[in-house]
């Protein structure tokens, strides 16, 4: 089976929801991965920089955007995928 740029798409798609549909309490939290609101530090003195999140802290980050910002989105992209497998095949 070739590799065609609708599987891509497809694979894609399957990706983005399941990250979409990760619950953060049930799921993320029992992992260790929940988001703290509580991890900015507002005594930090002047001059010297906040320090930089680490691969955990930018994967959560990437994880409630996802689920913020791709949540319409998706709606329509499953239901054009749904219909072009209904139509094609």
């Amino acid at each position: 089976m070739a590799i065609t740029l609708y599987n891509l798409f497809e694979s894609i798609l399957l990706i983005v929801n399941g990250i979409a549909i990760l619950h953060e309490e049930r799921f993320l939290k029992k992992i260790g991965c929940g988001r703290d609101q509580n991890n900015i530090n507002f005594n930090q003195p002047y001059g010297i920089p906040p320090p930089q999140p680490g691969v955990k802290a930018n994967v959560l980050n990437l994880i409630h955007s996802i689920r913020t910002v791709m949540r319409v989105p998706l709606i329509f992209f499953n239901v054009v995928t749904i219909v072009f497998k209904l139509l094609i095949g």
